[in-house]
């Protein structure tokens, strides 16, 4: 709600009365987001058993039991109640998104009520309220500044810009809005309410993270795959009925068999292969220092096409840093990460100290003299260097410590003795320094365009020159330029208003966001990787552009498109841009779901509060875990515990390796499933009139899908793997060949069992048993040859998994209970070994099939073509 046109007319000085305050806070009601409705838990537990690897369980469970198998069916049923209880679990979190935005507010705030100044809780200010602000307040609602002293304000977490911004009234009109949310970081200041509660800024972002996230790509593709096997089982199960029943067999027993066969073919392991392929990756991912919120988003990782990033903290350090020092004298680059004075000032590729270059070293001098910023040393539990103040202020502190100059030092030999503040209009500040001689001294810093003038420095046209073209070339690679120059005043003092005139200029000083360490190596992996980057951020264009240029996200000359023109419809197709600047949190949004709608899956990393609903938004969401606010964190899938944007390089290959595994453990399964289907189908045309018993497939069922098929899903990583674009976000779980590998090793396995069938029958062995040995085993030697790494001890579960499988396996003919349970017969010692010399012929024939037919999806394209590759659409696969 905005302020009326009484409240607008309220004296500053006199602020609201506590009667209309009292009304006012009625009728918009308090400064606080609104709770949504809480989901009740039964509903909950109906959507997570919505879920496609759940409706799988839920049919294998209600087939098992319709079977007689309870004990099977307790199994599934229990993964599926461990799952659905997770999964609420996960929700629930999700959902504190929201109430961190809540916490975000001050808790409490200053207002003037009835001409005196009193302190209220945040969420009994109302518009219409005139709250004072000092430095460290949280802003506890919108509002317009009325009266300000050096009000500079923190709005990074909420648009993106690194630079404090200034807040001043002009000519007694609301000159720079503050917002809900940011933080003072100097000055102080009278500001009107104008907005409270949902209306304010943080309000409009809590309204975009209400959209609940959608289905994973693998739960995409999943949705399908179950369409397509349930039918599939359906039409082959009615025709195994059918034949039986045209040969005379029992209903009753056909019936079972029909059943049975459906749960053999239902691969019914699969959630738990998902949950411990996506439980692996968390782990190791936790070892990363990368927290995984919801497990799925493990997967959605190594699906991720396009990498849409924020800048200020994410890409960058977060913090200012004076990186290049001019002077009519030369240039030096100044090295050092954060704030700390660990460091060089470099002149021609040598270090130089104070005593050194005379020019540098008044150039930096001048600039601490002329500083309102400190700089906090580190204390216990803190992490480096803190800036109190204006950050840019901070880093001129600190290229001088790395040139070695004491600013203490300098305060004691030339004591500030008068000032003229920093303004918007003016974009200068001056400040007057005694002389050890008694004499004055004055120094002046500022933006170029306010300081290179014939009215303000006394150096000739043709320095003016260079230092504009030299300050423009510097702005143009994206770094915020300061100007500095001094000069000494007369006694008795001249007229304040002629101070600023007559200067000599000591130089330049570019400042920026410095990048961190590994951000372009991240973004060349993710290149080399196949996946295209996208910088979005609320920060300047000439920033966005030089920092993308810099990290290789775009080569030079590629264009920036800004907010005001996605507003206006003139941006053009998003997915066509790299780099996007000055964007608001609903164009975030609009930028994410572009790419999304393109084909795209997206990962959005950030981590402020304007990133929060891009991230809830986005396929996967990552946040920074130290530097990141609450909200962020809570609306993402991923979090960075340290911060490293390499961890989503790692996390890219662990969900890589997930997809790869399901797809592993699906091709084993599908072909065991087949295989059994093709005996069923084929066996009584061979003289086998029902070729296995119902129990006897679903202990194969049991064996071969159970604790080996669990354990593909833990199979190590293809050491190649992020060489190979990702999988086009279209293609189907059992897409890129796999259904003909699926049939063709199925119909292999049938053919070694019913060959054997045949052979047990013509020379009057118990065929029968034979069958039911030779089916399983074969099965096993095709898991052992499905390794990644085969011939070392990777995945040791799986070997011992395997091992366990054939002795039960062999168990299930030699134990007289296991033989009346099964009605199978006890084979001389040489058929055993034919079963098991049979085996081994799957595994060889698993490993030449995955020789021939490589599961690899094509390179991706070198950095220097890729984002032509990427960048308009779908990745070919």
């Amino acid at each position: 709600m905005g302020v009326d046109e009484s409240g607008s007319q309220v004296a500053a000085s006199v602020g609201l009365s506590g009667d209309e305050a009292a009304r006012r806070l009625k009728d918009v009601g308090p400064n606080a987001l609104a709770a949504e409705p809480r989901t009740p838990v039964w509903r909950r537990v109906l959507q997570q058993l919505r879920d496609p690897l759940i409706v799988v369980l839920l049919v294998a469970a209600a087939l098992t039991i319709a079977t007689g198998d309870f004990r099977d069916a307790a199994v599934i049923l229990f993964v599926i109640t461990v799952n659905t209880v997770v999964g609420v679990v996960q929700e629930v979190r999700a959902e504190q998104a929201v109430a961190a935005l809540s916490a975000m507010s001050a808790p409490s705030a200053r207002v003037v009520r009835d001409g005196t100044e009193r302190s209220v809780a945040a969420a009994e200010v109302v518009p219409g309220d005139v709250v004072l602000l000092a430095e460290g307040d949280i802003v506890p609602a919108d509002g317009d500044v009325r009266d300000a002293a050096l009000l500079l304000l923190d709005e990074s977490s909420l648009t993106g810009e690194s630079v404090p911004v200034v807040k001043a009234p002009v000519g007694g009109q609301s000159h720079g809005a503050v917002s809900a949310g940011t933080v003072v970081v100097r000055g102080h200041g009278r500001v009107m309410i104008t907005a409270t509660g949902a209306r304010s800024a943080l309000g409009r972002i809590a309204s975009l993270l209400g959209a609940a996230p959608g289905l994973t790509p693998l739960q995409r593709r999943l949705v399908g795959f179950g369409r397509i096997l349930a039918a599939v089982t359906v039409a082959l199960c009615a025709v195994v009925l059918a034949l039986g029943l045209v040969r005379g067999q029992p209903v009753e027993l056909m019936v079972v068999a029909a059943i049975s066969l459906a749960v053999a073919a239902v691969p019914e392991s699969l959630p738990a292969v998902v949950t411990l392929a996506l439980a692996l990756g968390a782990r190791r991912m936790a070892d990363r220092h990368a927290i995984v919120r919801r497990l799925p988003a493990v997967e959605t990782l190594g699906s991720v096409t396009v990498l849409a990033t924020d800048k200020t903290g994410t890409l960058t350090e977060g913090r200012m840093a004076a990186e290049q020092l001019w002077t009519p004298k030369g240039e030096a680059t100044v090295t050092g990460m954060g704030y700390a004075s660990d460091g060089l000032v470099l002149r021609d590729g040598r270090p130089v100290t104070a005593s050194g270059v005379p020019d540098l070293a008044a150039l930096l001098a001048a600039a601490l003299l002329c500083n309102d910023a400190a700089l906090e040393p580190p204390s216990d539990g803190s992490k480096g260097w803190q800036a109190l103040g204006d950050p840019t202020e901070a880093a001129l502190l600190a290229a001088g410590a790395r040139l070695g100059l004491d600013r203490a030092a300098l305060d004691r030999e030339q004591p500030r003795v008068d000032e003229i503040p920093f303004e918007p209009g003016r974009k200068r500040m001056t400040t007057v320094h005694q002389r050890p001689d008694g004499g004055l001294h004055l120094v002046c810093k500022g933006a170029p365009e306010s300081m290179l003038r014939r009215d303000v420095l006394a150096d000739g046209p043709a320095l003016l020159m260079r230092a504009a073209a030299r300050a423009e070339e510097l702005a143009h690679r994206g770094y915020r330029v300061l100007a500095v120059a001094t000069r000494d005043l007369e006694v008795p003092r001249e007229r304040r208003e002629a101070w600023e005139t007559g200067l000599s200029l000591l130089g330049l000083i570019g400042i920026l966001d410095p990048p961190r360490s590994a951000s372009a190596t991240t973004i060349a992996a993710c290149k080399q990787a196949g996946i295209a980057p996208v910088l979005i951020t609320g920060d300047h264009p000439l920033t966005a552009r030089a920092l993308a240029e810099r990290l290789g996200i775009t080569s030079g000359g590629d264009a920036v498109t800004t907010g005001e023109q996605i507003r206006q419809g003139t941006a053009g197709e998003l997915t066509g841009v790299r780099v996007f600047a000055r964007t608001t949190p609903e164009q975030k949004l609009d930028i994410v779901q572009a790419w999304r709608a393109a084909g795209h899956v997206v990962a959005m990393t950030g981590d402020g509060v304007n990133d929060g609903p891009a991230l809830r938004r986005a396929d996967i969401g990552v946040a920074m875990g130290r530097r990141g606010t609450e909200v962020a964190r809570q609306a993402a899938d991923l979090v960075l515990a340290d911060d490293d944007l390499a961890t989503v390089v790692s996390a890219v290959e662990e969900g890589r390796r997930v997809y790869a595994n399901v797809r592993r453990f699906l091709l084993y399964a599908l072909a065991g499933g087949t295989a059994e289907i093709l005996v069923m189908l084929l066996g009584p045309f061979l003289g086998m009139p029902l070729p296995l018993l119902p129990a006897q497939i679903l202990w194969i069922n049991l064996l071969t899908h159970g604790l080996p098929g669990v354990a593909l899903g833990a199979e190590p990583v293809d050491p190649d793997v992020m060489r190979h674009r990702p999988r086009p976000p279209e293609e189907s779980v059992l897409g890129a060949g796999l259904w003909p590998r699926i049939l063709a090793m199925g119909t292999f396995v049938a053919t070694v069992t019913l060959v054997t069938g045949v052979w047990a029958r013509e020379t009057g062995r118990p065929w029968q048993s034979m069958v039911f040995l030779v089916l399983g085993a074969t099965q096993l030697g095709v898991a052992l040859g499905s390794r990644a790494r085969p011939g070392s001890l990777a995945n040791p579960f799986l070997l011992v998994a395997v091992a366990a499988a054939l002795c039960l396996q062999a168990a299930g003919v030699y134990l007289p209970p296991l033989q009346a349970l099964l009605g199978t017969e006890p084979l001389p010692l040489t058929d055993l070994a034919i079963a098991a010399g049979l085996s081994g012929l799957g595994h060889v024939v698993m490993r030449l099939q995955r020789r021939l037919w490589p599961e690899r999806p094509p390179r991706a394209a070198p950095a220097g073509r890729e984002a032509g590759a990427t960048c308009h659409g779908p990745t070919p696969g």
